[in-house]
């Protein structure tokens, strides 16, 4: 065995315990919000300058949309980073690179089955709870239920999908309070977990994941160690961190996430690297031995939530967090807010190489998209954010409460039910019917209404049976809630 193997085979917890030194404590003592705020808008702001357009396509070797995986990771931290600090032009950003792609999956529009191609959908998704405009979501929605419909369980066969793609299955379904999508992502997810390749992607053992199953034994690190890739364990912890953070308390199958969450937290902690970061190769130092920041900054996002959501309770994690984003805000940010030691897109070690704090990645947009999830939670490590409370949703921000759509009684119904809604001031109501496809089906209420309480029956006599959303608008505030017809 390598020293490498002898470490991990230990208690990671008794062995990092021994390292909460000096310099960790000091960056605990110097965690302050301002300044992690600060950082997060230095890097956000050198980004958006480089690309006032968002829609223009990415060249590189060729011309991609901007809709692809690498620019979704990005506006999950800019959405992160409007929850912390809620701009208006954070938002219109967003909402103008998702106008620009028609609310559209990349490549392949409402047919692709691709990880890749789904992560944009889960920015669309949270524009929709901010103002839930059927068309933001109706696409990515469209998608998803073709793969809910299928039987197929196979499409996660590389271990990035689960960031790209579950995280999208989940908002579904946590909008429209159906499990279906809850169940659908775990088939999925287990099958890359016990069956993909040999025997399933995760190292019961080491407690991490093979990238995909060409990196499965007899492969090895020149070392002779198992190769687990740095950005490809960070994806895993980011999508558990993203799942759960918006699954219910009751959802099915969270178990299953949290117990591998803290698997993976406990193996990630055990080979943090001294100056905070975490080398390409996790278990084998030698192999492109130099700091990598987008592995590091998904790893402090995923430590640091679970902190925040006490899910990780032991000292030695929030340490490990903060000194990942000190190493990052000390090393690899740049002043003018470029950031380094950004490895290139690829699968393994060897790829984008060598990593270096000038050279600039074959796409700078995921890297600082990691980058901003890990600031947004490393901010709430310091305390209450100034923009929001990290309890609260996205349909929480910048639109403020006009009006409250009550749950419809009875529900399911058949074919009658009432629809009851509250409004805090005047103003013009509009309360329609939509099917699940985002179609308008019937319009229940458009006029100038009183504050108070108001209701209204809907008669179904003439829909067929299945679910449909009741949307409430008054001068720009929105609320949905879904209905069940049953015949």
């Amino acid at each position: 065995m390598t020293q490498v193997k002898i470490v991990w085979q230990c208690s990671a917890l008794s062995v990092l315990l021994v390292l909460v030194n000096v310099a960790s404590l000091n960056a605990q003592e110097t965690l302050k919000k301002a300044n992690v705020l600060e950082k997060m808008t230095l890097a956000n702001n050198y980004f958006m300058k480089k690309w006032p357009d968002p829609t223009v396509n990415i060249v590189t070797d060729k011309s991609r949309p901007s809709n692809i995986w690498t620019r979704a990771v990005y506006y999950e931290g800019l959405m992160a980073l409007y929850r912390i600090d809620p701009e208006t032009m954070y938002y219109n950003y967003a909402v103008q690179w998702a106008e620009g792609h028609s609310w559209e999956p990349a490549y392949g529009g409402t047919t692709t089955r691709n990880a890749d191609n789904q992560a944009c959908g889960q920015t669309y998704i949270e524009l929709y709870q901010i103002n839930p405009q059927p068309q933001r979501i109706a696409k990515i929605k469209t998608d998803i239920d073709k793969m809910i419909h299928s039987s197929a369980i196979n499409d996660w066969w590389w271990v990035d999908a689960f960031q790209m793609a579950m995280p999208v299955f989940a908002k579904l379904g946590a909008v429209y309070q159906d499990t279906t999508y809850f169940s659908k992502m775990y088939q999925m997810y287990m099958y890359t977990k016990t069956a993909e390749g040999d025997s399933g992607l995760y190292n019961k053992v080491d407690h991490l994941w093979w990238r995909d199953s060409t990196f499965q034994p007899p492969h090895t690190s020149p070392n002779g160690e198992d190769t687990y890739w740095s950005r490809g364990e960070g994806w895993v912890l980011a999508a558990l961190a993203r799942v759960l953070d918006v699954m219910p308390a009751d959802a099915p199958h969270r178990n299953e996430y949290v117990a591998t969450f803290k698997e993976m937290a406990e193996a990630i902690v055990a080979v943090q690297r001294n100056d905070g970061f975490w080398n390409v190769s996790l278990h084998d130092a030698t192999e492109y031995g130099r700091p990598e920041t987008s592995g590091t900054a998904l790893f402090t996002f995923g430590l640091a939530w679970g902190v925040n959501k006490g899910v990780l309770t032991d000292l030695v994690y929030r340490s490990a967090a903060i000194r990942g984003w000190k190493g990052m805000v000390d090393s690899a940010l740049h002043s003018n807010g470029f950031l380094g030691y950004v490895q290139s897109t690829g699968k393994q070690p060897s790829d984008g190489q060598p990593v270096t704090y000038d050279k600039s990645p074959n796409f700078e947009d995921y890297g600082l998209g990691a980058f901003l999830l890990a600031g947004s939670e490393i901010y709430r490590m310091a305390g209450e954010t100034t923009g929001m409370s990290s309890e609260n949703t996205t349909a929480n921000i910048a639109i403020p409460t006009a009006a409250t759509l009550h749950p419809a009684y009875p529900n399911p119904f058949n074919p009658q039910t009432t629809i009851t809604y509250a409004l805090t001031r005047n103003g013009h109501v509009v309360l329609a019917v939509f099917d699940m496809t985002g179609r308008k089906i019937e319009t229940l209420v458009n006029r100038y209404q009183n504050s108070g309480d108001h209701r209204i029956v809907l008669d179904a006599s003439t829909l067929t049976s299945g679910p449909y959303m009741i949307r409430l608008e008054v001068d720009g505030f929105a609320q949905s809630r879904k209905v069940i017809l049953l015949k």
